[in-house]
């Protein structure tokens, strides 16, 4: 999603993408290809039993209620005010949002295996509460996405997003499905560095991007600027004469007068 929307907004939107946001894409392909590398295995959820089981856990109810606050706190407070200026406050709610998303459909893809093995899942209430949070869910970020892109430049928005999002849903997993119990240590640390590289990719992207930097300028914007020319009043000139070992017909002439 990153190096696609910025390439996309580069061509069909006419925003800038330089040499620097070209190669903050290519290190968010390499981050996101140690994350899937080094991920870690789903938890074996195979019924909607075991679902709800998972998301009636106190650790996820608390969490899930925390999300809940921050996102009333975010639409009816923060987004009226700071919206219109701020980038983070649009996309931090499409991301707490997500958390919702991301389980749901988690759920449904459980309820769509057991509908096709003959299950009752139609009957389940889980199943429709899941459809009712994901619609929801979704409604919320695609409206809070669409503002931020009608305000802020299109290559900005999907990279911040990115992360923000790829945060919460690897908080999301942490919590509910416990996925990261069972990682080794270098698995964690891979998984740790490949979103590191995100971030840092994004960063390139977002920080540079006003800058004129290509392949053909870039010894120019790299090359040194020649020093501004000092400034010396007469007392320094005095000073440097004085001690100097030149011949006294090349100094400069002081005269002094009395009256």
């Amino acid at each position: 999603s990153v190096p696609c929307s910025a390439i996309l907004s580069s061509y069909l939107l006419g925003e800038r993408l330089n040499l620097l946001g070209k190669l903050g894409c290519l290190l968010s392909l390499v981050g996101s290809t140690v994350m899937v590398i080094h991920a870690p295995e789903d938890e074996e959820v195979t019924t909607l039993e075991e679902m709800t089981s998972k998301l009636k856990e106190p650790g996820f109810l608390a969490y899930a209620a925390i999300l809940l606050a921050l996102c009333f706190l975010l639409i009816f407070y923060l987004a009226p005010r700071y919206g219109q200026s701020n980038i983070l406050v649009y996309l931090t709610i499409c991301s707490v949002i997500g958390a919702f998303s991301v389980s749901s459909v988690k759920g449904l893809g459980i309820a769509i295996k057991g509908f096709f093995a003959g299950q009752p899942v139609l009957q389940h209430p889980l199943t429709w509460i899941l459809v009712i949070t994901l619609v929801a869910s979704i409604t919320t970020q695609i409206n809070y996405l669409n503002k931020s892109l009608d305000i802020f430049n299109t290559s900005l928005v999907f990279p911040i997003y990115y992360v923000l999002f790829t945060t919460i849903v690897i908080t999301t997993s942490i919590i509910l499905f416990k996925e990261w119990v069972t990682m080794t240590v270098v698995d964690i640390i891979g998984t740790v560095c490949g979103f590191l590289t995100i971030i840092l990719g994004v960063f390139l992207l977002h920080a540079f991007k006003d800058m004129d930097v290509s392949l053909g300028n870039l010894p120019q914007v790299l090359q040194n600027e020649q020093p501004a020319p000092v400034t010396r009043d007469d007392k320094n000139i005095l000073i440097e004469v004085d001690n100097s070992s030149i011949a006294p017909e090349d100094k400069p002439k002081v005269f002094v007068l009395y009256t």
